[in-house]
């Protein structure tokens, strides 16, 4: 069974050098890397342009950002394996349930700076490691 490692992004910097950081340990683990947006409505609209319909969706937006950081990451690690996801619900939640229904070994959150009790981790991060079922990388993410 090929190892499996995933991140969580939502176009963010912060997002984005956990990503780099997960992308160092997928290499080390010789893991694939599944990029993971979460999105939460299910919203579509219905473009008409001349003779076409152009459906958009929050899924179709949360897949470009996964893609789009799948793309940065593999510029860095030319080598790595990696798998642009969107997955519906809240981000912690989200993460969780990929995590589970891929069989992956370990979630990478970044340390998002946030004020009041999600201080220590941030939110996400907090809520990962308080429901995850494998392991649960904190990847330092700003500027000590």
């Amino acid at each position: 069974m090929t190892k499996k490692i995933v991140i969580g992004v939502d176009g963010s910097q912060t997002a984005h050098l956990a990503a780099l950081r997960a992308g160092e340990l997928a290499l080390s683990l010789g893991a694939e890397l599944l990029v993971v947006c979460a999105f939460e409505g299910l919203q579509v609209e219905r473009i008409r342009q001349g003779s076409e319909d152009l459906v958009i969706s929050h899924e179709d937006d949360a897949l470009n950002v996964a893609t789009e950081e799948a793309r940065k990451i593999q510029v860095v690690h030319q080598e790595l394996v990696l798998r642009p996801l969107a997955a519906h619900g809240k981000p912690a939640a989200a993460l969780v349930r990929v995590a589970h229904e891929q069989d992956a070994e370990v979630i990478v959150v970044g340390n998002k700076r946030v004020q009041g009790l999600a201080r220590v981790l941030g939110s996400v991060a907090r809520d990962v490691a308080a429901h995850a079922g494998c392991d649960v990388y904190v990847a330092h993410t700003h500027e000590r």
